[in-house]
């Protein structure tokens, strides 16, 4: 007792302390082929020696390869460690799987129907939104079950197939509901992304340049480079710019010091506060990527008008996205309702409105407010180079071919006005 004002005492602890994780990624050519082995090893069997394993596909991978479900079951059966539970199921691929409750009580109801536990693993192979069900369906599954995703997307490859995010959509609001969790492991594979079409193909390519951004002026000199080879789905390109972007975002994600996102900050959501708004107000016509593509155009543009980050890499930043066929720009951006985006984004991250915007590529910067004029000046200049690119190349196809095909639309200095404030 605390005799001098008659109160008990008072202890306080405060102890810091942190969780061993282990994130594992592996890059891979052929995974349900020549590579299974690197999956298999992944899997360690539990105290019965065996892994119990659950494994859910993307329906969208079925349309070019019906086989894949098959080929992974007799892939696990060559391995008598490997007890595959129950056949493998198929979802819906796209926002559509994150927007329905029924799929994810199907998840979990099967979860429990065949009886997995914490040392049990859900392989998933499919899109980001397909990751993110199954993902969020493991996670709360047991307070965890051990999850093993095989992207099949260039944006689940470059960025959040080894995301420690998992969530679903909710009150018409991207990702409202969700977890924290580190997946047990990932592989890319290139094989697996051999279906898609090139606007998806494309799409992940945002994300790439988004990190680039923000932490690599080489890497984004190579984007700037070969956007053109990536877009023509060269392998060599191709595959360096999802190897160097999954690492710069693994490397974030691991050293960065804020994994969950406690803090106030995240700087790997550079150009995601209108992107997030924009799927919503399209009901998700627009991609993810595409989405991205925009926030990032736009937000390149804000950084120039209020922080000073060079007009050079401006134009160079259209340049490459467009060079990718990804838009910078969308009718939608001229609603006011946009900007709704900014309170949404503040909610999903609590506390102050903060944004993350740049001085200079590798060079970020965390804001508190968003000057609403120099934003719309911001999408207004988007919108005015978009439609000066889109201009040229209508009267670039109404012409007679030239016999020299040079790089896409260079924009001057003087295509855009110097507004640094």
């Amino acid at each position: 007792m605390d005799k001098s004002n008659g109160r008990s005492e008072i202890v306080r602890y405060d102890i810091s302390f942190s969780v061993p994780m282990v994130h594992r990624l592996r890059i891979t050519g052929d995974v349900l082929g020549p590579d299974f082995p690197v999956l298999a090893e992944l899997l360690e069997p539990g105290d019965n020696d065996v892994a119990r394993v659950q494994v859910w596909a993307d329906a969208g991978l079925l349309e070019w390869d019906a086989d894949l479900l098959r080929r992974v079951e007799r892939q696990l059966a060559r391995y008598p460690q490997l007890d595959l539970v129950s056949p493998a199921e198929v979802l819906p691929g796209g926002e559509s799987v994150k927007n329905d409750p029924a799929i994810i009580d199907h998840i979990l109801e099967a979860i429990h129907r065949d009886d997995l536990d914490r040392r049990s693993y859900i392989i998933v192979i499919g899109g980001g939104a397909v990751l993110d069900a199954v993902g969020y369906a493991a996670a709360i599954a047991h307070r965890g079950i051990r999850l093993v995703r095989l992207p099949t997307t260039t944006l689940a490859q470059a960025d959040s197939g080894v995301g420690v995010k998992n969530a679903v959509n909710w009150f018409n609001k991207k990702n409202w509901k969700g977890t924290f969790a580190t997946p047990w492991a990932v592989i890319n594979d290139e094989r697996l992304l051999q279906g898609l079409s090139d606007r998806d193909f494309r799409c992940g390519f945002s994300e790439a340049v988004k990190v680039a951004l923000l932490k690599d002026a080489v890497f984004f000199n190579y984007l700037h480079q070969h956007s053109q080879d990536i877009a023509r789905r060269d392998a060599e390109a191709t595959r360096e710019a999802l190897r160097r972007s999954v690492l710069l975002h693994l490397d974030h994600i691991t050293r960065g010091g804020d994994p969950f996102e406690t803090r106030e900050a995240r700087p790997l959501d550079f150009g995601h506060w209108s992107a997030h708004k924009l799927e919503a107000m399209t009901q998700y016509e627009v991609r993810h990527g595409e989405a991205v593509a925009i926030g990032v155009a736009v937000d390149v543009m804000y950084s120039h008008l209020r922080l000073g980050f060079p007009l050079q890499a401006v134009k160079q930043t259209w340049e490459t996205l467009q060079r990718l066929h990804l838009p910078i720009t969308h009718a939608m951006l001229d609603d006011q309702v946009i900007f709704e985006g900014l309170e949404e984004f503040r909610q999903h991250l609590g506390g102050r409105l903060t944004i993350t915007l740049l001085r200079d590529i590798g060079r970020s910067v965390d804001v508190h407010e968003i000057d609403l004029g120099a934003m719309k000046e911001a999408i207004a200049a988007v919108s005015e180079a978009a439609a000066v690119v889109a201009e040229e190349e209508v009267s670039a196809a109404a012409m007679p071919a030239p016999s020299y095909s040079g790089p896409g639309k260079k924009l001057s200095a003087t295509d855009i006005s110097d507004g640094r404030q």
